[in-house]
């Protein structure tokens, strides 16, 4: 990775998830990577290890509360006054073939 760009990756990892700033959960899940392909190299040393493994931890609680979310927004949207219409995909295409 090239230094300018390594230096602004860890700016923003740097950054912590204020709870009333808007979430992005694409740009959370881009540093994630980033700080797991830096952590791979294995040239960090303890103390900068210890914080992307924190930082790490705290974009993964974030997206995975986004993906809480996001699962129960679509199990509300697919009620069916009250009844959960959900079905196993398996069953659906076999339900849509001729």
């Amino acid at each position: 990775m090239h230094r300018s760009l390594y230096a602004g990756v860890i700016s923003v990892a740097k950054k912590k998830i204020e709870p009333n700033s808007e979430f992005n959960f694409e740009q959370s899940l881009a540093e994630l990577e980033a700080i797991v392909d830096r952590m791979e190299r294995g040239d960090l040393g303890l103390e900068e290890s210890i914080r992307h493994f924190e930082k790490g931890i705290s974009l993964t609680r974030a997206c995975q509360k986004a993906l809480a979310e996001a699962e129960q927004k679509v199990q509300t949207l697919l009620q069916e006054n009250g009844d959960e219409i959900l079905a196993d995909f398996k069953e659906m295409e076999t339900d849509q073939e001729p």
